[in-house]
């Protein structure tokens, strides 16, 4: 079990629910109530009381909405001439009088609304002094959980007889966050929720990029190495008042968590098992993997072991290629072993073929990506390669360079892992991978092999591997380290990626791959593509989804033909409208459909420029072939044709890295920046500038003239 699913398990055993709301959430920036927070949070607690949960509010920003109200009384009775003298600071006491009975009504009319009945309980530090208080707050309180009804506390200030309420922070209690803990565990809640204004707890200010959020506080590791911010900016406490609050009843026995009050359903999250905010535990030191590392000190890792890769030579980088392949090989059994195990742990699970069939390691794979690995040791060295050079005094050089940290999230296929590492090892760039769970004992084994092969001189820590889908959105906050986020997998995946980061994404979101039968196509060629682009590997991104016929070919039998041939290698068939009307088959729901699977769609056009332009319509620019005699118009769909790959007389399935001669890839990219298409070695590197001078100066560029003469140099 990872560490994610433990730290969240206690929750089943969750009843009573002390949760916590500070002023920050409570208020809006000029002071009046946020309504439509304490909205959320009273439809949250409304469900919870649906579910059979036992809820105890403790609320504050009485204080702050007494102040804005006196505020605005004071200034309808003031003269001119009063509100020229220096304003004095409004009694606290007189705000809490005033803003308690203003919160409370409005709690009352927003849980009214709920069908839900709430009661206003009001302590101060001195009643808990008392055993007869203690055990009369026990009895009232279980009493009006027995009916359903939400107690609401807060400490009653206006009465308190504390000499600074807002500072003194003596007694047994000294502000709403400690006193939601002292009931916590005065009352036997079995979770206490502290809503902050912010996501949890931070590493340091939430401001400061380089802070991290921290999912599971562990006091041996985190206690001293915190930075916080500054205090709340209405209430008396802020982070470290939390902090010190959810420490101490973590550490009683109740587990804590300090999560957003600003997101409308963070409460219930929480409960539902959830990586929300913060968890304090007193087991937590338990749940932690030895030497688990954060998401920016993962990539930072991999950013200074990717600058010692790349101050290797030329041979040193290809025999850890070539010690790679080989460390594979030696051990296949075991990684076979781990492979099956996910694949009957997926196939128990439920998880379509398509799935499946990806998660596989099929016989001689491994040999195979050993194979491709040795290849790509012995191509041309991709890094420093210059590809222009100006002499005229200073030497000016356009060279080949690694990006530098690359994030890489996939899904299913454990052999991508391979293919990815072996790249970012030659392209001389640091690494980040996040398999998915249904491949999660492949991954490991390969990561822990490949890694075990890089020279302690470089570090294992060039090639990260997440374990957890919760880090990829702090993963994708960290634009300052990482340079490249490539997700291969569904099109959800991938829309999903893309408006999630900064981060510039490489990839694409559907494989939509046409085959083109022209009225002159030779007919066993026809059946030869089209069987091998659709049943080759059906659920790969470079398999055909669409088939067009050209109307001819109606009448003289060869579309009925392919799709015999198709029936008979298991594909099921669907028509567009125009098919579907003639041939009498199912409708497709959507031309722009990608099946991964033995189906496609079928559908008639008029000409090659009907079947570009439906391919412009529906496709995705992954790959799409014409297969026709006639060259004029091969020649014709080749230049007009807007995909990433183009083909003539030839399967889809060729749309590859490694049937292009690159080796490997990383993946096939759609966009047009960059790079398009398979990406190898070269789309994993960029290009810097380098000049050789003797001492020259710009000096307003007086009595010079610019000469520039190109040179093509061999790498």
């Amino acid at each position: 079990m990872e560490a994610t699913d433990s730290t969240r398990a206690f929750v089943k055993d969750v009843k009573r629910v002390v949760i916590k709301v500070g002023t920050a959430v409570v208020t809006r920036a000029d002071g009046r109530l946020a309504l439509g927070r304490l909205g959320a949070l009273c439809e949250q607690i409304h469900e919870l009381n649906y579910q059979g949960y036992e809820v105890i509010l403790v609320t504050s920003g009485a204080v702050g909405v007494g102040r804005q109200r006196l505020r605005y009384r004071k200034l309808i009775n003031s003269s001119f001439a009063d509100l020229q003298k220096p304003q004095v600071e409004l009694d606290g006491k007189a705000c809490a009088a005033v803003g308690q009975n203003g919160l409370m009504a409005l709690y009352d009319t927003l849980f009214s609304q709920l069908d839900v009945t709430s009661a206003q309980l009001l302590v101060t530090d001195n009643d808990f002094r008392d055993p007869a208080f203690r055990k009369q707050l026990n009895e009232t309180v279980k009493s009006l959980l027995s009916l359903k009804v939400v107690p609401i506390f807060n400490e009653n200030d206006a009465v308190s007889t504390r000499k600074a309420p807002y500072e003194d922070s003596s007694g047994i209690f000294w502000d709403n966050d400690s006193l939601a803990a002292l009931l916590a565990l005065e009352l036997k809640a079995d979770l206490l929720v502290l809503l902050s204004d912010v996501d949890g707890l931070y590493s340091g200010p939430p401001s400061d990029p380089h802070s991290e959020l921290i999912h599971t506080y562990i006091k041996e590791r985190h206690e001293g190495l915190i930075t916080f911010g500054d205090k709340s900016r209405v209430g008396r406490g802020g982070m470290t008042a939390k902090v010190k609050a959810a420490v101490y009843a973590a550490y009683a026995g109740i587990p804590v968590v300090i999560t957003s009050g600003f997101a409308v359903d963070n409460i219930l999250k929480v409960l539902n098992g959830k990586r929300i905010g913060t968890l304090f535990h007193r087991d937590a030191n338990k749940w932690a993997p030895q030497g688990e590392v954060g998401a920016r000190e993962m990539a930072v890792a991999a950013r200074e072991s990717s600058r010692r890769l790349q101050a290797l030579s030329s041979h040193d980088r290809s025999k850890i290629l070539l010690d790679v392949a080989d460390a594979l090989e030696a051990n296949e059994k075991l990684i076979i072993a781990e492979n099956e195990a996910d694949v009957a742990d997926a196939q128990q699970a439920g998880y379509e073929k398509s799935l499946v069939s990806r998660l596989a390691l099929k016989p001689g794979k491994i040999s195979s990506l050993a194979n491709a690995i040795r290849v790509l040791a012995n191509m041309e060295e991709p890094v420093g390669r210059v590809f222009k050079e100006n002499r005229e005094g200073l030497v000016l050089e356009k060279t080949s360079s690694p990006l530098g940290v690359l994030l890489i999230i996939f899904e299913s296929r454990p052999e991508a892992l391979v293919q990815i590492a072996s790249l970012a090892i030659c392209s001389g760039n640091g690494l980040l991978l996040k398999g998915g769970k249904e491949a999660r004992r492949s991954n490991a084994i390969l990561h822990k092999v490949i890694t075990s092969a890089i020279p302690k001189s470089v570090g294992e820590r060039l090639i990260g591997l997440v374990t957890s889908r919760e880090e990829i959105p702090e993963l994708l906050k960290l634009d300052d380290v990482i340079d490249l986020v490539i997700p291969r997998g569904s099109n959800k995946l991938v829309t999903q990626i893309k408006t999630s980061t900064k981060i510039p994404v490489l990839g694409h979101a559907d494989g939509i791959c046409h085959v083109y039968v022209d009225k002159s196509a030779n007919r066993d060629m026809a059946k030869q593509i089209v069987l091998d682009a659709k049943t080759e590997y059906p659920a790969a991104c470079n398999a055909m989804e669409t088939l067009l016929v050209h109307k001819d070919l109606l009448q003289d039998g060869i579309l009925n033909e392919l799709i015999v041939e198709l029936q008979i290698k298991g594909v099921k068939i669907f028509g567009g409208p125009r098919a579907s009307s003639l041939l009498n088959i199912p409708e497709a729901r959507s031309l722009h459909h990608e099946y991964s699977s033995l189906a496609c769609t079928v559908e008639i056009v008029d000409d090659v420029n009907a079947a570009i332009d439906h391919i412009h319509q529906h496709g995705s620019a992954h790959t799409d072939c014409i297969v026709t005699e006639d060259h004029e118009i091969a020649e014709l769909f080749l230049r007009q044709v807007d995909s990433a790959a183009v083909f003539h007389n030839a399967s889809t399935r060729f749309s590859d890295g490694f049937r292009f001669g690159l080796g490997a890839e990383v993946g096939i990219s759609t966009s047009r920046i960059h790079a398009r298409g398979p990406v190898g070695v070269e789309g994993l590197l960029t290009t810097r500038w380098i000049a050789r001078g003797s001492g020259q100066v710009v000096n307003g560029d007086k009595g010079i003239v610019y000469t520039h003469k190109d040179m093509s140099l061999q790498a």
